[in-house]
């Protein structure tokens, strides 16, 4: 479906999963940094997208490894849920906001980090 290699990461390794389009799911068992280094070595100086949830995120936001990250966030309220940014001192991080943009179903922010 992404029509590029995907890097997985998880505590359960497995082999990778080849999709018909250019799509293959490997796990990576060895943290953010290896899952980085892999993606990296497959982009071939292309952009790397980092996706997961708020767990994954804050660990390559504690390490300064996001460059820019754009956050969609939606006035739908689903429970307490995660917040993103708890614990995280964004400033000192070296990270800005560098744009935001508000539409009738979100508003649209762009952080980059320094």
């Amino acid at each position: 479906p992404y029509h590029v290699p995907v890097f997985v990461l998880t505590h359960h390794p497995r082999d990778p999963i080849v999709m018909e389009g250019g799509t293959t799911f490997h796990f990576v068992t060895d943290g953010i940094h290896s899952a980085l280094e892999q993606a990296k070595a497959a982009a071939g100086g292309k952009d790397v997208r980092v996706g997961g949830g708020v767990a994954t995120i804050r660990q390559y936001l504690q390490e300064k490894l996001i460059d820019e990250m754009h956050l969609a966030v939606s006035p739908l309220l689903l429970g307490n849920g995660e917040n993103l940014f708890a614990g995280l001192d964004m400033l000192k991080l070296g990270y800005q906001c560098t744009e935001q943009v508000a539409t009738p179903l979100a508003t649209h922010v762009i952080i980059k980090r320094a």
